[in-house]
């Protein structure tokens, strides 16, 4: 609006994560407006809390948008969750903003287009194919030769429908569930992917970029098991920036920013250090899904949404500060992601439980993602995860002390009916 006194960012589809951005930019001394994507709100996730904004645009289409907004003369428009990738491209290009090329979008959110966009840069990357026809993508399984091969939605997050099949009938059964579901984000799957399997350990290389210039504000390892045809996470441990790993997974990422013409804005990626080299598995165009500021200030300093927020409001001075380094360990740190066999309906969360979690010396936030009422059941994915415990501490051992309890606990925390 005219007049006013404080800078005006532009967030789009701020759901999950995204909630950590109002609070980010109120701190640097800016206000922020939502835009959403959608007609209605996405309820399969979690919702942005409306009240952080000064405003909430709900339009037809980008161009509508952009003509609302501005009003509001935004410094920056950023994606607070995957859907809202294509229109924080389009709005930021409507409104004179900088910003990542329109023209690529699916790149950065479709990703058979993502290791698409890799193999023609040449960077290091799955062999893939896609059909609408379970058995198309058994066929092509079959002839590539060379099992486990991984199925998977086009567009979701969370490691939603996400299956690493040993055989013909492990294919067409985990295509025929992504085909005949929608993903997380509430559309539907017209189309099921199947890559070549990417063996070695997997890790997260989280980067906030402006101008094609980032700095990369953590590198963690995934720990994980085969259950069946399903990957359960265990743990993400933060490594040692000096650790010989680091140095690979960060050039390796940027050339694969690079390649998929982020200019700006946050991304997590998920690599996998295959006898080759690094691989992407995929990248979302917006902040960690695991982020918790609190936990990462505790380990490193600053934390993404504050990054992103000073890259939207002032850029130079993001780029004076962080471009081009990488971030420092100042605790060890630990997000533990834990599964369950339990299967029913929660009656209660258990104080008791609820009591020595809390009481952690190490803990620095306690999701619980089942509350009073709901579903618990296997886990087969993060969404089917029970609890993310941050853990952050100047000991190792108590670290693990601490995983230890967690894993003591993580049951115990629910009584059902």
């Amino acid at each position: 609006m005219t007049g006013q006194s404080r800078p005006v960012a532009v967030i789009v589809d701020g759901y999950t994560t995204g909630n950590f951005l109002p609070p980010a930019f109120t701190a640097i001394g800016a206000d922020v407006v939502h835009v959403q994507s959608s007609a209605e709100l996405m309820t399969s996730m979690t919702l942005p809390d409306l009240s952080a904004y000064r405003a909430n645009i709900v339009c037809t289409s980008p161009e509508a948008a952009a003509r609302v907004l501005a009003e509001y003369a935004p410094v920056a428009v950023v994606t607070g969750q995957e859907p809202g990738v294509e229109w924080t491209d389009r709005l930021n290009a409507l409104l004179g903003l900088p910003g990542n090329d329109p023209a690529s979008w699916r790149a950065r959110r479709d990703k058979y287009e993502m290791i698409e966009a890799l193999r023609r840069a040449g960077v290091r990357c799955a062999e893939q194919f896609k059909s609408s026809d379970p058995e198309a993508i058994v066929e092509w399984a079959e002839q590539r030769g060379e099992y486990p091969v991984v199925v998977k939605p086009l567009a979701s997050a969370a490691t939603d429908g996400v299956a690493v099949c040993s055989s013909p009938d492990e294919v067409r059964k985990a295509a025929e569930v992504v085909l005949g579901a929608s993903d997380i984000f509430e559309t539907r799957n017209r189309e099921a992917l199947v890559q070549s399997y990417l063996a070695g350990t997997e890790y997260t290389v989280d980067m906030v970029t402006v101008g094609g210039k980032r700095y990369t504000n953590g590198v963690s390892r995934y720990r994980k098991r085969l259950q069946g045809t399903h990957n359960i996470y265990d743990r993400e441990d933060l490594l040692d920036p000096a650790s010989p790993e680091v140095a690979a997974l960060v050039e390796y990422t940027s050339s694969a920013l690079d390649a998929l013409g982020v200019q700006s804005g946050p991304t997590h990626a998920e690599v996998i250090i295959t006898e080759d080299g690094p691989a992407l598995v995929e990248v979302g165009a917006r902040l960690s899904g695991s982020l918790a500021p609190e936990f990462q200030r505790a380990c490193t300093g600053v934390d993404q949404a504050h990054l992103v927020a000073l890259a939207a409001v002032r850029p130079q001075e993001f780029l004076d500060r962080y471009a081009g380094k990488v971030f420092s360990r100042n605790r060890f740190g630990a997000l533990v992601i834990t599964a369950t066999e339990l299967d029913g309906t929660v009656e209660e969360i258990d104080p008791g439980a609820l009591a020595q979690l809390e009481a952690l010396p190490s803990l620095t936030n306690l999701r619980v993602k089942i509350k009073a009422g709901g579903r618990i059941k296997p886990t087969v994915d993060l969404y089917t995860s029970t609890l993310g415990v941050h853990l952050a501490t100047d000991s190792a051992d108590q670290l693990e002390r601490d995983y230890e309890r967690v894993q003591q606990l993580k049951d115990a925390i629910f009584r059902l009916r």
